[in-house]
């Protein structure tokens, strides 16, 4: 392998940082906008800013003095929360037991589970199955139906797989129990994988829109997600809060305020996790 030449170091250089300006320039703008007060606005004829003259935080005070989107931010956090704690608990029981030879059913259930990559339910159907189980305006519609995701349990099952199995029989020479292989053998070997696969879960939770449309009547009940969409759709305004105070508001700044909460704390997770990505899914995905 022979060192780059200056002009393909120069090339990639010029590439990565166009990729970079281009990533971060539309969630500069929306911080930049959301810090806009209501003169600037009028001046600017309500266009979006990138640095505005004189920043401030009225849309956030506003927005965040316990209102709907306050109320939304506790609920989408609650539901991360949990969600991914039930999900990871699931995913890495199954993974771990369909990575162990000999289990019985194990190929079946296998099967089963990538089946769910070629065979995935309708709308119509996941929402007649929720309906019959009572789960209709409750959050455990946001959590139950997509609990175990197939891919996700496919790299936990291969990155177990990949475990030195030499662990496993000196383990039961001494006694242990499957529980406790997998607690004092298998998880702790295997952290970088279950960051990752926490991080997919907790991501996918915190952008939950769909299913809360469709199983949540109640709009006090409503994830983040759904209320951004009401003010993006409303003009700065949402259910609530109160319209003569979003009045003396840009509507352009409350919307990118709601924005940027929605953003910035799935994105102050990402650079915790960064370092687990490569050894964490590609370990699992391609070795196995």
């Amino acid at each position: 392998m022979e060192r780059p030449t200056i002009a393909g170091r120069t090339l990639k250089f010029l590439i990565l940082t166009a990729i970079t300006v281009a990533v971060l320039y539309p969630f500069g703008l929306a911080l930049g906008t959301s810090l806009m007060g209501r003169a600037e606005s009028i001046a600017n004829g309500g266009a979006y800013v990138l640095f505005p003259s004189k920043p401030t935080f009225e849309a956030y005070a506003v927005i965040l003095s316990g209102g709907a989107v306050t109320r939304s931010v506790l609920i989408s956090i609650g539901i991360t929360l949990a969600g991914t704690a039930l999900s990871l608990v699931c995913t890495v029981f199954l993974g771990y037991a369909l990575s162990r030879r000999g289990m019985l059913g194990g190929k079946p259930i296998l099967l089963m589970v990538l089946a769910t990559f070629l065979f995935t339910p309708g709308m119509i159907p996941s929402y007649l199955m929720v309906k019959e189980l009572g789960m209709i305006d409750t959050y455990q519609a946001l959590i139950v139906p997509v609990l175990v995701n197939a891919f996700n349990v496919v790299v936990v099952r291969a990155f177990f797989q990949n475990l030195p199995d030499e662990l496993f029989e000196a383990a039961k020479m001494d006694g242990c129990s499957e529980w406790r292989m997998l607690w004092r053998i298998a998880i702790p070997l295997s952290k970088a994988v279950i960051a990752v696969v926490g991080l997919f879960y907790a991501v996918s939770y915190w952008n939950t829109f769909f299913n809360a449309i469709l199983y949540l009547n109640d709009q006090s009940m409503h994830p983040i997600q759904v209320v951004l969409r009401q003010f993006i759709f409303r003009g700065g305004a949402a259910s609530g809060m109160d319209v003569a105070i979003v009045r003396d508001l840009p509507a352009s700044s409350i919307q990118m305020a709601v924005l940027v909460i929605a953003l910035v704390p799935i994105l102050l997770v990402y650079p915790f996790l960064q370092k687990y990505f490569t050894k964490g899914v590609l370990t699992g995905a391609i070795k196995g």
